[in-house]
């Protein structure tokens, strides 16, 4: 009998709500620090359409719309949002999501070299080994290793 009630009394003990320490957020951010919304205007149409207007007190801002397209109703976005990064860069990013996927444009974005960028020499020689190597092949003249390449 004196089990059941030591049992029963554990069982609430630990049912009972933990007020310590608030756990640390999803983001690896420990602040609590509350932000007030200034703006949120939000417009949805009954055809699919929206529109989207948040301003937050601490300067990001989100600008959005969007409008199912084509036979499957597919949603593209399109819009922009900015804030200020911690290191205090300005952030200011214009993004489209369609059938292309989404396309963010910003200059902060890192940018791929200009192309046709110069090859160097090596990659070159060795594009036009492979090339002397195929047409050995071609005409039945292959110097390709035999079949006991690297036996002992």
């Amino acid at each position: 009998m004196h089990f059941v009630i030591l049992a029963a009394v554990a069982t609430v003990a630990t049912a009972l709500p933990q007020y310590g320490t608030p756990s640390p957020s999803r983001y690896g951010d420990d602040s609590h620090e509350v932000v007030a919304i200034l703006r949120d205007d939000r417009v949805r149409e009954d055809d699919g359409r929206y529109n989207i207007e948040v301003q937050t007190g601490n300067g990001i801002t989100l600008s959005q719309s969007g409008s199912p397209r084509g036979p499957t109703g597919a949603v593209v976005k399109a819009g922009e949002y900015s804030y200020t990064a911690p290191d205090g860069t300005p952030v200011y990013v214009k993004f489209v999501a369609d059938e292309n996927g989404y396309q963010p444009q910003s200059d902060l974005l890192p940018v791929a070299p200009e192309f046709p960028h110069p090859i160097p020499q090596f990659v070159l020689d060795q594009i036009a080994f492979a090339a002397e190597e195929d047409a050995a092949r071609d005409r039945g003249q292959s110097k390709a290793p035999s079949s006991r390449y690297g036996a002992r």
